[in-house]
């Protein structure tokens, strides 16, 4: 058994972590939700605000208008899933949610530079930040692991003490 195989003590078990006991699979499942949601709601910004922005700013504004939109949508989604499902955590929303939208603004920041590039390069604004979602999920999961939803010991106790 690693350290990955069950949820370590400043994370208690989510229900999915109870079901399938390895809390790498729970932020898979969920990580994979959270995608296409996420992507979902890049793609219908794309085509609509960055359609818009694209004809008017061009293609560069439209990408990262579109990327800034579905940031924000697609982290409060995340954020109350990953807490809810994967991490299982109570108190401090306001300390994990700035802690989760970090570790997302990391990754924010790698796409505002990777998706211009790409799509300077020539390749669409849809698979380029298909390309750029698949690179950022590693990042996220251990940042979420160890940063966002992380509990001291004695926090961790408490929480199962209540519930």
């Amino acid at each position: 058994m690693t350290e990955f195989d069950l949820p370590s003590e400043s994370a208690p078990a989510g229900p999915l972590i109870r079901l399938v006991n390895d809390q790498r699979v729970a932020f898979l499942v969920v990580g994979g939700i959270n995608t296409v949601i996420g992507f979902g709601i890049f793609v219908a910004c794309s085509q609509t605000v960055g359609y818009v922005v694209d004809h008017r700013f061009g293609k560069i504004a439209g990408s990262l208008v579109t990327v800034g939109i579905a940031h924000v949508l697609s982290v409060l989604f995340a954020f109350v899933m990953h807490r809810r499902f994967v991490f299982r955590v109570r108190g401090h929303v306001l300390r994990d949610f700035a802690r989760f939208e970090s570790v997302y603004l990391t990754a924010l920041a790698i796409n505002a530079v990777a998706l211009p590039v790409l799509v300077e390069f020539g390749l669409h604004r849809i698979p380029a930040q298909a390309i750029i979602v698949t690179a950022s999920t590693l990042l996220s999961y251990f940042g979420h692991r160890h940063f966002s939803f992380r509990r001291s010991t004695a926090e961790s106790h408490d929480d199962a003490t209540r519930g």
